[in-house]
């Protein structure tokens, strides 16, 4: 037999952050986009998307080290805001974080 919990559970608040005030406009953009963050940087600015290993389902190729990533690992995916999507690349998280420190690298064909 299971134990029985003690104290109610609590109930989610929705459109509230954890001080029971109301998210600012960042935080509520990532509940409503589900998932998906902007950021800028010395690049100008991104769209991303973290994606665990476990939706990985295909190999890419970095464009931060030109190395594969497979399949079943987590990454990033980043494109520009505003434009058709045709920017969009797959990129380990670490070269993605350290996208700043190095130098543009020429794609591999």
């Amino acid at each position: 037999m299971s134990p029985r919990r003690n104290s109610p559970r609590r109930k989610p608040t929705r459109g509230r952050d954890s001080s029971g005030g109301v998210p600012d406009e960042d935080a509520l953009m990532l509940r409503v986009t589900g998932g998906q963050r902007r950021e800028a940087g010395p690049d100008g600015e991104w769209v991303t998307r973290r994606i665990p290993g476990a939706s990985a389902v295909k190999a890419y190729r970095c464009p931060g080290c030109a190395q594969e990533i497979p399949s079943g690992m987590p990454h990033v995916v980043a494109w520009r805001p505003y434009g058709d999507g045709g920017d969009r690349r797959h990129w380990h998280s670490s070269c993605w974080d350290r996208r700043s420190h190095r130098s543009p690298r020429a794609p591999r064909r």
